[in-house]
């Protein structure tokens, strides 16, 4: 049960949008009571979903009822973050955080909260599926029992790997934070494809969908690397050989990896740009 090491202390979220409505599902359907989870959320239209669909506690500004959050969960824009820290650290000195604002780095966010109990998580979208992949990285003042307690909460959404360089987060943007889209880019290329073959739309997209599905589900329960799996569908003159040759004369790898460099340069620069 994803409930804190104390009962009686609170979990804040400072921002209320997806990635925060994604935990807080998982927090609730793991036990933790509703009543215990408390959200900062200026959109009103927002505040009212969260109370509606969960039943927490919603307000518009931070103020002192954040005294009782033993966890502050960050769910901030970059942009916003600074501001919102600052208009927030009065209140919460004593508590842990947790950020999962993408680029904003552990040293401006200590700065700007006043203390060094800081945790960063790089989720993904599939957090709201239960499906997720989260990256983390703690400052040095973050004990054991602080770590256990950010792991029973970023587990309701999924899978978690920790970091010990918090740079290495820039790689983990570019691969699971960023990466549901590059499989939804590819996705709509297939489908594309499909329609042009005379496919309709549903069967393009069904055969497209369940192939991604089934291909993770089968490298998942593999013990062998990707590139075993794709050879042992990869007959030589056959019809996978015509794409993969066709992808390769493309430097379609050489292509895709280029793209996730420039996520993890974005991701670094994001922390040049909003951080202290």
């Amino acid at each position: 049960m994803s409930t804190p090491s104390n009962p009686s202390q609170t979990l804040a979220f400072i921002g209320g949008g997806n990635m925060a409505s994604a935990i807080i599902g998982g927090l609730i359907k793991q036990g933790t009571p509703a009543k215990s989870i408390l959200v900062v959320e200026p959109f009103e239209e927002t505040r009212h979903r969260l109370h509606s669909q969960f039943g927490v506690r919603a307000i518009a500004h931070a103020d002192a009822t954040l005294a009782e959050a033993g966890l502050v969960i960050w769910a901030v824009k970059p942009q916003t973050f600074k501001d919102a820290a600052l208009q927030t650290r009065d209140f919460c000195a004593r508590a842990l955080h947790l950020s999962v604002a993408a680029g904003i780095r552990s040293d401006s966010i200590a700065h700007w909260l006043g203390t060094e109990r800081v945790v960063r998580a790089m989720p993904n979208t599939p957090a709201l599926v239960g499906l997720g992949q989260t990256g983390l990285f703690a400052r040095t003042a973050v004990t054991t029992a602080d770590k256990t307690w950010v792991e029973q909460v970023v587990a309701t959404t999924g899978a978690l790997l920790w970091v010990n360089e918090e740079p290495l987060l820039d790689a983990v943007t570019a691969i699971s934070g960023s990466g549901p889209a590059y499989v939804f880019f590819f996705m709509e290329a297939m489908v594309e494809a499909g329609i042009k073959m005379g496919l309709s739309i549903e069967q393009a997209t069904q055969l497209t969908i369940g192939t991604f599905v089934g291909a993770s589900h089968l490298a998942k329960s593999a013990t062998e690397p990707p590139a075993v799996l794709r050879e042992r569908v990869t007959s030589k003159g056959g019809t996978t050989y015509a794409a993969l040759t066709a992808m390769q004369s493309a430097r379609l790898g050489e292509h895709f990896q280029e793209a996730l460099q420039a996520a993890q340069r974005r991701a670094h620069e994001l922390g040049d740009e909003f951080g202290a």
